[in-house]
């Protein structure tokens, strides 16, 4: 998707401000930023959830990630994934609720999962969904450590056997140091930086790659 000279305003609020920016085809790419950055706007933009000038052209289509996982409560992990997908499609649930660490919990309701394992069900969701392009707003923002690293892994996992284009928004420099080939920061509703992150993800969840400094001076400089 290429996004050229998007603006968005609320009132008098200017969130996106002539933003271009190209997106690459099976990239998993960090957008981070303050908060009131236009953060989760581009991700509404990308997504066709929200009005706006400019133009996005390559449009593919998208699935979308939530900070909460916002699952239904009246039906179960496996009703949840079975709701959004073509009957075609059902076949394949248990197998992707396998393979994010759910297995034996498919008849088991929301209220009776663990918030990790509600976010694994909201995961394993998005990624079965059909797309090409997956957005994910802070999706472990709430998160202890250890949750945080295992998604973290999973997340990249269940890319690299996809493929797909990722876009995920987060204020941790250090998730996206750790998960994203590439790393966007918006400050102000502008492109800041655009930095190409080194190495296949997940990196060392302990380690601190070099990228990591020069993504803490774009966020706070002014």
């Amino acid at each position: 998707m290429i996004l050229e000279h998007v603006t968005k305003k609320y009132g008098e609020h200017t969130a996106l401000d002539g933003v271009s920016l190209e997106l690459h085809a099976g990239e998993l790419c960090a957008v981070l930023g303050e908060s009131g950055a236009g953060k989760t706007t581009l991700l509404n933009v990308l997504a066709g959830l929200t009005s706006f000038e400019g133009s996005v052209s390559e449009r593919v289509p998208c699935s979308y990630l939530f900070q909460s996982p916002k699952l239904l409560p009246n039906l179960t992990a496996e009703g949840n994934l079975r709701f959004v997908l073509p009957k075609q499609m059902w076949g394949e649930v248990r197998g992707m609720l396998a393979k994010v660490g759910l297995a034996g919990r498919e008849k088991a309701y929301p209220r009776e999962l663990s918030g990790g394992e509600r976010q694994r069900v909201a995961i394993a969701r998005a990624f079965l969904y059909p797309h090409e392009a997956l957005l994910m707003d802070e999706p472990f923002s709430s998160l202890d450590l250890s949750l945080k690293k295992s998604l973290l892994e999973l997340v990249a996992q269940l890319w690299r056997e996809r493929r797909q284009s990722v876009v995920f928004v987060t204020h941790d420099v250090h998730e996206a140091a750790c998960l994203a080939q590439r790393a966007v920061v918006l400050r102000r509703g502008r492109i800041v930086l655009d930095l190409p992150i080194a190495g296949e993800p997940p990196r060392d969840f302990f380690a601190r790659p070099p990228e990591e400094e020069a993504l803490v001076h774009a966020l706070m400089s002014e």
